[in-house]
């Protein structure tokens, strides 16, 4: 039993190490503008989920987005600066989250990765502004009349 236990920590280990890699070669494929790496880190059926509530684009949505900015090279360079790693109990899928120094100041990085034919990949990835606790109520007031119109278009869809 210890061996195989001894077995299933190295092989977590093992894909933790595979993760944290993958994640810190994403963030410096964008950072250098590297668009084929950058893309092809992330599933056919990824999402990234950005700061705006209007943010949730497919990966095809996404590269729409971003191609304007690899091809002036004004990509965003996010630095990890912390992160977690956990590991599915069938080695296949993991989830994490990371603090990012980024030209908004401390933000928060989650997401799941999965396990397929050809490596690691990304598959859902969550961009998040911080917000000190002391300054939430400023921040609501400061983005209010933007997310009561959200409310009111989402409210129309039910």
């Amino acid at each position: 039993m210890t061996t195989s236990c001894g077995s299933s920590l190295k092989v977590k280990s093992s894909i933790r190490e595979t993760s944290n890699e993958l994640l810190n070669q994403w963030h410096k494929d964008v950072a250098q503008s590297n668009f084929d790496a950058y893309f092809g880190k992330l599933t056919s059926d990824a999402v990234f989920i950005g700061t705006d509530v209007t943010e949730v684009w497919d990966k095809n949505e996404f590269m729409n987005f971003s191609k304007p900015f690899f091809e002036k090279k004004q990509t965003w360079d996010f630095k990890p600066l912390k992160r977690n790693i956990y590991v599915a109990n069938n080695n296949k899928t993991v989830w994490f989250d990371e603090v990012l120094d980024t030209w908004m100041g401390l933000c928060r990085g989650s997401g799941v990765l999965v396990k397929k034919s050809d490596g690691w990949k990304i598959q859902q990835y969550v961009l998040s502004m911080t917000i000190p606790n002391e300054d939430v109520k400023k921040v609501i007031e400061i983005k209010s009349d933007q997310e009561n119109k959200v409310k009111n278009a989402l409210f129309k869809l039910k």
